[in-house]
C-alpha cells in the first residue's frame, strides 16, 4: 500500500496512467484499502486532466494553426487584389496611351485631309483664274482686233468721205 504522503513514487500519466489508476482504485475497493483507491482515483483523475490538457493542447494548436492559414490567406487575397488594381491601372493606363496615339493619328489624318483639300481647292482657284484670265486676255484681243477693225473702217469711211467731198466740191 501507498501512501501518497510518504511516497516518491511517481505515477505514470496519459492513458497508462488512466488505467494504473483505475486498477489501484479497483484494487482498493476490493481488498478494502481506502488510501490505494483514493490514490487510484487521483491518478485516474490526473490522467484524465493530462489528456484533456493534451487534447485542448492539440486543439489551442490546430486553432493557431488555423488561425496562421486564414491569417495568411487574408494576406494573400490582399496582395492578390492589389496585383489586380495594379494591373488594372496599368491596362487603363495603356489603353489611355493608345486612345491618345490613335486621336494624334486621327488628327494628323484629319490635318492632312484638310490641307490636300485646301490645295486641291487652291489649284482648283488657280485654275479657274487662269482660264479667266486667259478669257479676258481673249476678249481683249478681240475687243482690241474689233477696234482696229473699227478704225481701218472708221479711216476708209473718212476717206471716202473726203473723196466724196472732194468730188463734191
Amino acid at each position: 500500500m501507498t501512501n501518497p504522503d510518504t511516497t516518491s513514487e511517481r505515477t505514470a500519466g496519459g492513458v497508462l496512467g488512466r488505467v494504473a489508476g483505475k486498477a489501484k482504485a479497483a484494487a482498493g475497493a476490493v481488498l478494502g484499502n481506502d488510501d490505494l483507491a483514493r490514490e487510484g482515483r487521483l491518478q485516474d483523475a490526473q490522467s484524465e486532466a493530462e489528456l484533456d490538457a493534451r487534447r485542448e493542447e492539440r486543439e489551442a494548436r490546430q486553432r493557431e494553426a488555423e488561425a496562421d492559414l486564414e491569417a495568411e490567406r487574408n494576406e494573400t487575397e490582399a496582395e492578390r487584389a492589389r496585383l489586380q488594381a495594379e494591373i488594372g491601372e496599368q491596362d487603363r493606363d495603356e489603353q489611355i496611351e493608345r486612345e491618345r496615339r490613335d486621336a494624334e493619328r486621327a488628327a494628323a489624318a484629319n490635318a492632312e485631309a484638310q490641307q490636300k483639300a485646301a490645295d486641291e481647292q487652291r489649284r482648283a482657284a488657280e485654275a479657274t483664274a487662269a482660264r479667266t484670265e486667259q478669257r479676258a486676255a481673249g476678249t481683249e484681243r478681240e475687243g482690241n482686233l474689233e477696234a482696229a477693225q473699227l478704225e481701218q473702217e472708221a479711216r476708209h469711211a473718212e476717206a471716202r468721205a473726203e473723196a466724196i467731198d472732194h468730188e463734191e466740191r
